[in-house]
């Protein structure tokens, strides 16, 4: 059951910059999984063609994925939120169903464990309701939390330089190759 005392993050500027972390329902490692990675930067690239999304920096761990973010006008932070959580979740679990996963039946048994404790759930959860956000009110706390953002890979154990991990807009801030069009704030 969820905690009645503590109210959901709300976002009171829509246009500000944020740094937003959707985690994975018990730190399931999905995005070991190139193909569920990939699903989740086709759905930013959706979502920036058609959602007003500025995509800043990001990084997409095994179990978690860190954005830094904000939308034009007209556009709405906590809409990007809400559609870009139901339309992965749905796609992610469509294929762990249909596709060739091999953890298909443990996965599918724990995502079902964690739907069955919120009453929004229909089936199955992949995200946590509970969402961390924080708007980025200066440049050095926007630096700061980028830079943090960027070394997640480091510090994983996952590469030696934070540019060298595909699935990071670390590449973007020293101008090289990237699979995802990224707005720098900061060079």
């Amino acid at each position: 059951m969820a905690n009645p005392f503590k109210p959901g993050y709300i976002i009171r500027d829509q246009q500000a910059v944020h740094c937003m972390t959707f985690t994975v329902v018990g730190w399931i490692d999905v995005f070991s999984r190139r193909v569920y990675k990939d699903m989740l930067i086709e759905s930013l690239k959706y979502c920036q063609t058609n959602k007003g999304l500025n995509l800043h920096a990001y990084v997409i761990m095994s179990n978690h994925v860190h954005l830094v973010v904000s939308v034009n006008e007209g556009h709405e932070l906590s809409v990007f939120v809400r559609d870009f959580k139901k339309f992965t979740s749905k796609n992610i679990l469509e294929y762990i169903e249909t596709g060739t996963e091999s953890r298909k039946d443990w996965m599918l048994h724990q995502f079902k464990y964690y739907a069955s404790k919120h009453t929004r759930n229909e089936q199955y959860q992949l995200w946590t309701h509970e969402n961390h956000f924080v708007e980025l009110f200066s440049p050095a706390f926007t630096k700061q939390k980028i830079d943090y953002i960027h070394d997640n890979p480091v510090r994983a154990g996952y590469v030696y330089e934070a540019a060298e991990y595909v699935y990071s807009s670390a590449s973007n801030y020293v101008e090289d190759e990237s699979i995802i069009d990224v707005d720098c704030i900061y060079l």
